[in-house]
């Protein structure tokens, strides 16, 4: 098999190849962004994930990985590439293309031989027939009307944080494809995982690039059902871990998904949630659920700041410590973070805030915070303790393990003030409260 190759080298490029390396594949990444080519061969990652940068140092030294920003050598070289470029959203939901379009032209422009694409990429329904009409187009125009190629649709299911075991072990693997060549291809590619008896379900274009939409539809739902149960067991009184750990022994339940907290955000759940609703609508089917559940999750970072108030009475001139802005543990990705509307609307209710984020920092820094950082709005810390000094409350935004086992009376002894607003549940109320807290959870 010639070089397998990825156009695109953000996370989900940048995972996949350095793990099909792993599996002993001789693979090319390629970004036409220079500048981030020459990084990663220096070894530089340009992003926070546990394991990868060993694996891309090991793979690089192996002579199995190397990175490109030529794309005529990298389709030249490779009979089958992987298109693993961005899918922003629009402001009305919709997918923006404009990047899995523009590979596709770039590989239709320079490939002389048999080709299988393969989208990684999350696209909407019908894109792979889509790139497969532009490519036939393209290669037409160059007067390669027999020239063969095979269109693939393979969506990830990466969990940052764990990414690097999400592909190595997956629960899953979705191939869509036309025909058994392709089909026999993709076998090869995974055939690493089917010593271990990963399952694979082998479909069309169009149903493998619908699962992906309703897997991370569904997850989202389940994320917002137990937080509007949440906010129910604190009006009446229940705990909503409790009846979290029942819902979740009911095998057609599972525990996974049901943790309460400040809402779902990241990469994908935000964006997928909002392409099927759009996908529906051009379908003309209003996903009515999918609706809901984007709605409901507004509406709970909003409720996290009516609970931070309710707890402070009023929070004007109060000062308040942060820990954690990333979306979640392990990683340093800020897109859709809970953290921003919730810092946003304590700052403009009058408070000062003092952060700390173990990776996230610096990309909250240059990003959705790069207006309102600075003394008397918010500032940035060197640790969790730095970030308690002085402050009226501590909110846990983030459930990065080093702040599940804090020193808590040291804490206390830094304070001014005494309430602890615990967004992601992750310590018991009493063992707080004994010492002096004033505890606020979701749903305890």
């Amino acid at each position: 098999m010639n070089s397998i190759s990825i156009i695109g080298t953000g996370y989900v490029g940048l995972v996949t190849g350095t793990c099909l390396s792993e599996f002993g594949m001789r693979v090319i990444c390629m970004d036409l962004e220079a500048s981030k080519i020459h990084a990663l061969e220096r070894g530089e990652v340009p992003i926070y994930e546990p394991g990868l940068a060993r694996l891309i140092a090991k793979n690089l030294e192996a002579g199995r990985l190397r990175f490109s920003a030529d794309i005529a050598e990298t389709v030249s070289e490779s009979n089958m590439i992987f298109i693993a470029v961005g899918t922003p959203p629009g402001e009305d939901g919709s997918v923006d293309l404009n990047h899995v379009l523009s590979a596709a032209k770039s590989i239709a422009a320079h490939m002389n031989d048999y080709k299988a694409i393969i989208t990684k990429s999350t696209v909407p329904v019908g894109t792979g027939r889509r790139i497969k009409q532009l490519i036939r187009g393209a290669l037409d125009n160059r007067g390669l009307t027999g020239l063969d190629f095979d269109i693939v649709s393979n969506p990830e299911f990466l969990r940052e944080g764990s990414a690097v075991r999400d592909f190595m072990h997956p629960d899953r693997v979705v191939i869509g494809s036309e025909n058994e060549r392709s089909a026999n291809l993709m076998r090869d590619i995974y055939s690493v995982l089917y010593l271990i008896d990963t399952p694979f379900i082998f479909t069309t274009l169009e149903t493998a690039e619908l699962i992906k939409y309703a897997t991370n539809a569904y997850l989202a739902t389940k994320i917002t059902f137990i937080n509007e149960i949440a906010n129910l067991c604190d009006a009446a009184g229940a705990d909503v871990h409790v009846i979290a750990k029942a819902m979740g022994l009911d095998g057609r339940i599972s525990k996974y998904f049901l943790h309460p907290g400040p809402g779902y955000g990241g990469s994908c759940l935000p964006k997928d949630t909002l392409g099927l609703v759009k996908i529906g609508q051009d379908c003309g089917v209003d996903m009515r659920i999918t609706r809901a559940t984007i709605e409901a999750n507004e509406f709970q970072k909003a409720h996290m700041i009516d609970k931070i108030e309710g707890g402070l009475g009023d929070p004007r001139g109060k000062t308040i410590g942060i820990l954690g802005l990333a979306f979640k543990a392990e990683t340093d990705d800020m897109r859709a973070a809970p953290s921003i509307p919730i810092v946003l609307g304590l700052i403009a209710k009058g408070c000062r805030l003092r952060a700390y984020d173990p990776a996230a920092m610096k990309n909250a820094k240059e990003g959705p915070f790069a207006t309102v950082s600075g003394p008397g709005t918010l500032t940035y810390c060197a640790d969790e303790y730095d970030a308690a000094k002085g402050t009226d409350a501590i909110v846990i935004l983030t459930e990065w393990n080093q702040f599940r086992h804090l020193d808590l009376p040291r804490l206390l002894g830094l304070m001014a003030g005494r309430h602890f607003f615990d967004l992601r549940n992750i310590y018991e109320p009493k063992d707080l409260t004994v010492l002096g807290f004033v505890h606020t959870g979701v749903g305890r």
